[in-house]
């Protein structure tokens, strides 16, 4: 955090350039670049205002990122799932019938990788059942 109030420093009160701030902080020259960039596009102004602390002034220079709305409908992953187990389903087949109904919805190769991500984190279990039978002789004499 510091290099930054550093790097805006050094480029308005002593008009250096964006190399020898680079080596003067120890930092690569796009980075200097980067800075001063972001800096200019929030209109930040020196000498920074006094009441802005580091975390503000990070914040200023990097915004978070919007958060990306995804329009298309997610596939139903348990549905799909179930649908699998029946003879004949395949995943090929679930896919047209998901993209008859949402024409705008993911292509399959996607669809694929969507319901590969869920059945990943299924719990997967075998049940096996113990029969409490005594041994008997395969073969009598």
């Amino acid at each position: 955090m510091r290099k930054i109030r550093e790097t805006l420093r050094l480029h308005h009160d002593s008009g250096l350039g964006q190399r020898p701030i680079a080596r003067c902080l120890n930092i690569s020259r796009t980075t200097v670049g980067d800075y001063l960039h972001r800096a200019n596009m929030a209109g930040l102004s020196w000498p920074l205002p006094d009441s802005l602390t580091d975390q503000q002034l990070f914040n200023l220079l990097f915004p978070p990122a919007a958060a990306v709305v995804s329009e298309r409908p997610l596939p139903d992953c348990a549905y799909l799932h179930n649908e699998l187990k029946r003879k004949g389903v395949t995943l090929m087949l679930l896919w047209e019938e998901y993209i008859a109904e949402h024409p705008q919805g993911y292509r399959y190769s996607h669809f694929c990788e969507l319901y590969r991500r869920w059945a990943r984190k299924l719990k997967i279990s075998m049940r096996q059942v113990h029969s409490k039978r005594s041994a008997k002789p395969l073969l009598t004499v």
